[in-house]
């Protein structure tokens, strides 16, 4: 029976005193040079913390745990969406595809109001809102928040949720991930065995 390895505690500090570069770390640019190889799915994060709707295009989204359901994902303190993001108590996290890549850029653009288009988006009726006809969303409860870096890691509750366009178990679907700083396809093309 194997034994589990003892690790060292690592204290998170707060990105206000985390230095730029501790002594023995990866440079951040061959850090990002190994995540632009490492693709990832694409989600937009919508919130409202009281001052309107926010939103934010993120890559960094997982599932945590079924039971109960969790999740996780990063905001950049650089984010124009990231005051309202971090304080607000729910969020939704759409999970978007290909059909969604407009979704996705509107997310991602700076500058830009990012709910103009009174068509596309609405709010729940428990007052987050939610664009339409993205492959799904789903709203969660915000459980806990850790700063990392210059970014903030959320940890998210799933209350409901709305699957628009399922995936069949095994089937590429029409996934949309960023790989490489730039929006892939998945489909059977890309299908390896």
């Amino acid at each position: 029976m194997s034994q589990p390895i003892p690790v060292a505690p690592h204290p998170v500090a707060s990105h206000n005193d985390h230095p730029a570069r501790t002594a023995g770390s990866l440079a951040a640019d061959d850090f990002k040079a190994l995540f632009r190889g490492h693709p990832g799915g694409v989600a937009v994060i919508t919130a409202d913390s009281g001052t309107g709707p926010v939103a934010l295009t993120a890559t960094s989204v997982s599932s945590v745990s079924a039971e109960p359901p969790l999740l996780v994902f990063s905001v950049s303190e650089l984010s124009s969406a990231a005051p309202a993001v971090l304080e607000a108590d729910t969020v939704v996290v759409h999970l978007l595809d290909a059909d969604d890549i407009d979704v996705a850029r509107i997310g991602s653009t700076s500058g830009i109001d990012r709910f103009a288009d009174a068509d596309r988006w609405s709010r729940l009726v428990t007052g987050e809102p939610v664009y339409h006809g993205v492959r799904a969303w789903v709203r969660c409860a915000v459980i806990n928040r850790m700063d990392a870096g210059g970014s903030t890691v959320i940890a998210a509750h799933a209350l409901q949720s709305s699957i628009a366009r399922d995936v069949d178990p095994g089937e590429p679907g029409n996934a949309l991930v960023y790989h490489n700083r730039t929006w892939h396809r998945l489909g059977d093309h890309s299908r390896l065995g």
